[in-house]
């Protein structure tokens, strides 16, 4: 019992540190503007996002992150972007993906420190957006004033005006013209949909380290392969991205804290070449090996501390 109470006063400790050190070191009283280059998104179209950072500072260590959510609010794309000196940034990706599953309003959220900002995107999934600009009137002819009458032959017939051939469609972003029909243009889907692994790229410092595309590989490679490794990432999202941005911003802020991040995730990262051995698209292998993968991580990182701390407890209280 008293082993229980310390171990519950030390995580409520914890807690109340962190609220504090996040609390101090993201007061900020400045705001986001953000905008999109298109008001309907299909599948496979290029958005450009644009806009800028009210009262940019550079020194304050942070980084800026967004956040895709669906219709039905899962996380459905993550990412960083690059801020210019003067508070303004562009970014663009391609929508669509495994993850775009409803038509309608996704919300995209900047987040820079405790400063946040959002656009909505219209996205209308697989249907074909096609803009035809109504042809202009052709003007009346003017009348002719009537002739005197007088006997002459009989004027001859106006010639009948040709008719003007058809205007070609004009096919919206993301679509080309193939045979007369605007169909959708297929684009890989860039990482950003999947979303980033924020806190092994900011532990290891770049997302070019082999510890993160390893993640990358297993992630895009392996899990999502499986109908169910997709909907467990759908659900990891959900819970990671709600912590990551801020633990990534303390790695970048204090070395010490990064360096001690990369040695608690780096025992997980070796566990995690198990799931190499699945066969891609293979739902038993893939679910088998991802429970083992989890109990391994589960014993490391909670069991064996556990069964340490009351080992040394009880030797601790056998000298007493």
């Amino acid at each position: 019992m008293r082993l229980a109470g310390t171990l519950a006063f030390g995580l409520l400790a914890i807690s109340i540190l962190s609220y504090g050190i996040s609390g101090s070191a993201f007061a900020a009283n400045s705001f986001i503007t953000a905008e999109s280059d298109l008001e309907i998104v299909s599948n496979g179209s290029t958005v450009t996002l644009s806009g800028n950072i009210a009262d940019y500072d550079a020194t304050a260590g942070h980084g800026l992150t967004y956040l895709v959510s669906s219709p039905d609010n899962n996380i459905v794309g993550i990412g960083q972007v690059n801020v210019k000196s003067d508070g303004s940034f562009e970014k663009s990706f391609v929508a669509g993906g495994p993850l775009w599953k409803l038509a309608g309003d996704y919300t995209v959220q900047f987040n820079f420190g405790p400063t946040k900002g959002e656009v909505t995107l219209n996205y209308v999934g697989g249907e074909q957006v096609i803009t035809q600009p109504e042809p202009e009137p052709e003007p009346e002819p003017e009348p002719e004033p009537e002739p005197e009458p007088e006997p002459e032959p009989e004027p001859e017939p106006e010639p009948e005006p040709e008719p003007e051939p058809e205007p070609e469609p004009v096919c919206g972003a993301g679509t080309e013209l193939v045979n007369g029909v605007c169909q959708v243009i297929k684009t890989e889907t860039p990482e950003e949909n999947g979303g980033g692994c924020l806190i092994a790229t900011a532990a290891y410092g770049t997302e070019m380290a082999p510890q993160v595309q390893f993640l990358r590989e297993i992630r895009d490679n392996t899990v999502m392969s499986t109908a169910s490794g997709a909907s467990f990432m759908t659900g990891f999202n959900q819970l990671y991205y709600s912590f990551s941005p801020t633990i990534a911003d303390l790695e970048r802020e204090n070395p010490m804290f990064q360096e001690a991040v990369r040695a608690f995730i780096t025992p997980m990262i070796s566990t995690l070449s198990i799931m190499t051995l699945a066969e891609d698209g293979s739902e038993i292998e893939v679910l088998g090996l991802g429970i083992s993968v989890i109990a391994l991580n589960l014993g490391m990182y909670i069991a064996a501390p556990a069964l340490i701390g009351f080992k040394v407890h009880r030797h601790f209280k056998s000298r007493l």
